[in-house]
């Protein structure tokens, strides 16, 4: 088993090694929207992992069973290599070097990476949230400011990087709603409830009913309404992926597809999140994959095309 004080492999010994590090994170734990990046231009690539990596590293510190130890202190030390690293000092890291690589070259706002850190750190306090408003204001760490990271590897058209900003973070947040929504089961196993309590109490659910093997016809209720809240969060992006520039569409529309999917499996197994785990089938990956496909290629042979005064 793992401990806090040794998280992590041996350091990345070069760049490369960094950004390959990031890959095989956000292939690992990542597989829709690892498909969906598949559909962006090859630079893109490495810098979406890279965001992506640095992510799930900081949640594996919150989050993975396999940890032991001071998660807070660990944390800390992640938080201050970050610093150190922004600051253009030399850090011993699997991943800092490629994320810091990426927040420099595409000018993303350290202010969300410091919210993202805030929530990270709120998890290990924080595990119920009484109402929405509340849960919205942990995902605007967890979640919004993810969208607002990807944005300027994603490209906003010229003249729209402001207007792109809200569908960006209301993408984060319909993600993260849905992971939430799918994994109430393996959440609760972490000592946590990310549903609103206001809403468990709305409904008559109680938390051993989200502990029971299957949903009572009240927690269906509760989970039919998150759906309606997240499709809600799907519906105000939408419009954001004409924003973006031509090659990136391709890949955002596949993702919203793809996590968009989550919710219909969670509808068509009658709402019940506690049988199983809700999971999109690798055919019906493969079948929005190539899709977009054709359309991504186009994109990017187009922007090559421009001629550059």
């Amino acid at each position: 088993m793992s401990t806090l004080s040794t998280p992590s492999p041996a350091p990345a010994a070069t760049l490369t090694a960094g950004y390959e590090r990031c890959r095989r994170l956000h292939a690992s734990y990542g597989r829709s929207y690892y498909l969906a990046t598949r559909l962006l231009p090859a630079w893109k690539r490495p810098h979406v992992h890279a965001l992506y990596g640095f992510a799930r590293y900081a949640d594996e510190i919150v989050d993975s069973l396999a940890l032991t130890g001071d998660r807070a202190a660990a944390l800390e030390r992640l938080s201050s290599r970050l610093a150190a690293a922004l600051d253009g000092e030399r850090v011993h890291d699997p991943v800092l070097p490629a994320f810091t690589h990426t927040v420099r070259a595409f000018g993303i706002d350290q202010a969300d990476v410091r919210a993202f850190l805030a929530s990270m750190r709120a998890d290990l306090t924080v595990d119920r949230y009484a109402t929405y408003d509340d849960l919205l204001g942990y995902m605007e760490g967890s979640a919004a400011v993810i969208g607002t990271m990807m944005l300027p590897v994603l490209e906003a058209l010229p003249g729209e990087e402001a207007r792109a900003r809200e569908p960006a973070r209301q993408l984060g947040l319909a993600f993260q709603l849905t992971n939430f929504i799918r994994d109430v089961r393996e959440d609760l196993a972490r000592g946590r409830v990310y549903l609103p309590l206001s809403d468990l109490d709305k409904f008559g659910v109680t938390e051993a009913d989200l502990a029971a093997p299957y949903a009572t016809p009240a927690v269906r209720e509760l989970v039919a309404y998150e759906c309606d809240r997240a499709r809600d969060h799907y519906r105000r992006a939408r419009d954001g992926i004409a924003l973006l520039a031509p090659s990136s569409r391709p890949c955002i529309r596949a993702a919203y597809e793809l996590y968009g999917g989550i919710l219909d499996e969670v509808e068509s197994a009658g709402h019940d999140v506690l049988v199983r785990r809700a999971r999109v089938s690798r055919r019906r990956r493969l079948v929005i994959f190539a899709r977009h496909l054709l359309a991504a290629r186009a994109a990017a042979q187009a922007e090559r095309r421009v001629e550059v005064a």
